[in-house]
This record gives C-alpha cells, sequence and structure tokens, in this order.
C-alpha cells in the first residue's frame, strides 16, 4: 500500500511555492525601476532639445534685428547704395587706369561719360572715379612697407599696425581738410564726398611705384620715381578735377545701369556744399591745393621706408 507522505517532508515544497510569487514581484518592482530610470533622461534630452531650438530661433531672430538695425544707422552716415556704383570696375579697367595715372601725359579725353544725365559706371568711362584702386593700393601698400622694414631688419608686428592706422589717418584728415576748405570758402561743386575720397586715394599707386623703385635701385632710384610719379599725379588730379570743380553744379538725379542714383543728395555726408556759388578763382586755387597736397602726403607716407644704401649692413 501507498503511504501517505510525510507532511514534514512536504514542508519544502510548500515553501518554495510560497515564495516563487515574492520573486516575481521583486523583479517587477525591479523592472518597473530600470524602465523609470530610463524614461527619465529621455524626457530631459527632449526638454534640452526643445530650449536649443527655442534659444536658436530667439538668436536668429535678435541677429535679424540687430542687421537691420545696423543696416539702418549706417545708411543714415554712410551711403551704402552708391559705394556699388564706385566698385563697378573690372580688369580692362583696372588696367587702364593703371595705365592713366602713371602715364597721364598722352591721354587726350578727360570728360566723364554721362547716360542720362547721370555717369556710368567706372568699367565703362575710364575718367570716372573708383574705389576699387585706392583699396587695393591701400593694402599693397602697408604689405609693401612692412616686407622693406623687414629688409631693414626693422619689422615688428606692431610696424604693421603703425603703418596701417598712419595711412589711414592721413585719409581722413585730407578729406576734413578739403571738405573744410570747400565749406569755408563757400565753394559749390559737382563732386561727391566718395569722388575726393577717391582721388585721394590714387596717390597709393605713385607711393607703390616709389617703393619699388626705392627697393630696387635705392635712394637715388626712389627720388627720381617720386619726382616722376610727382610730376604725373599732379597733372592727372589737375586734368580729372578740373572739369568737376569748375561746373560747380551737380547733374541731375536719374538713374542709368539700374544703379541707385548718383547725384542724390546725402545730407551727412555732404552737408558741406553750400547752395550759393563760389567764384572761380577759389575752384582753382582748391583745385592747385589738392595737386600740391597729394604728391607731399606720397613722399611723407614713404620716405622713411627707403633703406639708405643697397648693400646690407651686417649684423
Amino acid at each position: 500500500m501507498c503511504q501517505p507522505s510525510d507532511p514534514l517532508r512536504r514542508r519544502p515544497h510548500l515553501t518554495q511555492v510560497q515564495h516563487f510569487p515574492v520573486d516575481i514581484l521583486q523583479l517587477g518592482h525591479l523592472l518597473h525601476i530600470s524602465k523609470a530610470s530610463l524614461w527619465i533622461p529621455h524626457r530631459i534630452s527632449i526638454l534640452f532639445h526643445h530650449l536649443a531650438d527655442m534659444a536658436l530661433q530667439y538668436g536668429n531672430q535678435l541677429a535679424a534685428q540687430g542687421k537691420e538695425v545696423m543696416q539702418r544707422e549706417l545708411g543714415k552716415y554712410v551711403p551704402v547704395s552708391r559705394l556699388r556704383y564706385y566698385f563697378a570696375v573690372d580688369t580692362r579697367y583696372v588696367m587702364k587706369k593703371l595705365m592713366l595715372i602713371i602715364l597721364p601725359f598722352t591721354h587726350k579725353e578727360w570728360m566723364v561719360k554721362y547716360d542720362q544725365d547721370s555717369p556710368v559706371q567706372p568699367r565703362y568711362d575710364v575718367n570716372a572715379p573708383d574705389l576699387y584702386i585706392p583699396s587695393m593700393g591701400y593694402l599693397t601698400y602697408v604689405l609693401l612697407a612692412g616686407f622693406m622694414l623687414g629688409l631693414q631688419h626693422r619689422f615688428s608686428p606692431e610696424q604693421i599696425s603703425i603703418q596701417a592706422s598712419s595711412a589711414l589717418a592721413y585719409i581722413i584728415f585730407e578729406m576734413v581738410l578739403y571738405l573744410a576748405t570747400l565749406y569755408i570758402t563757400n565753394t559749390t561743386t559737382s563732386l561727391k564726398t566718395l569722388d575726393l575720397l577717391a582721388y585721394s586715394g590714387y596717390k597709393y599707386t605713385t607711393m607703390i611705384c616709389c617703393l619699388v623703385a626705392g627697393l630696387l635701385l635705392g635712394p637715388t632710384g626712389y627720388y627720381c620715381s617720386l619726382l616722376y610719379c610727382s610730376l604725373a599725379l599732379s597733372y592727372f588730379l589737375v586734368k580729372t578735377l578740373r572739369l568737376q570743380l569748375l561746373s560747380g553744379s551737380p547733374a541731375p538725379e536719374t538713374t542709368s545701369y539700374n544703379y541707385p542714383s548718383y547725384n542724390t543728395p546725402n545730407q551727412y555726408g555732404e552737408t558741406w556744399s553750400k547752395p550759393s556759388g563760389g567764384g572761380t578763382k577759389r575752384r582753382v586755387y582748391f583745385l592747385l591745393f589738392v595737386a600740391v597736397t597729394q604728391p607731399f602726403l606720397s613722399w611723407w607716407l614713404t620716405y622713411h621706408l627707403i633703406p639708405p644704401s643697397l648693400v646690407a649692413t651686417p649684423t
């Protein structure tokens, strides 16, 4: 016969059965905690992602508003739209203009061309003023000055900044001097402020020629080149400015070649121009004043860069 099982023998089995549901609950609790620990960082990363997008959009809005405000405020003092006219050049114009500045004696036609009472772009007329050649001439002068100082063992990083800042300061001084002279003498011309800036910047072309001559031929070559370049620059300025200075009144306001009106008055940059006409003598004197000061400034900004001799002194 089958003996009944001992109750004591069944207790361990019953104990294991009783503990089995407890282990399942503990495992489920641990899984719930692990899922929560994974869910929280995911939600935090999503939150940070949204915050980054909001910050980026807000920054873009601020940048756009700042750009609009800067353009509006800058347009009050600097005719940004009109600067496009002075940089409308091409390679052919630049080459012809450089030859005209260095060899102006053979040029015959000095009249600026007009299209519908407004001057054409510089690329179509070699007599039109531009700001591309003065800008490139300024940068070339600063670099060439640093190179020549390095050949004389006088170069330092501060010297580059000194040469650049001094040349820029003289440009500002020239413009203030010319505009103040026109205002004080009550002289009106068809020249614009940017026209004067362009004609004042053409001296960098002759300055570079003088520095190269001094670098290759020493002081003798420098002074010979300076003498010729001064005469050429003065002749170029007299021939170019004579027609615009003696005209005495601006041209009508029209637009050509899809560019903004070149003769639109600028109440900030050209307030020096008075409505009452100036005498012819005063305009001639101003023309001679410009033709004399430009060669003088060319010498003043270059003479200290010429080495004393071609033979380098041993160090």
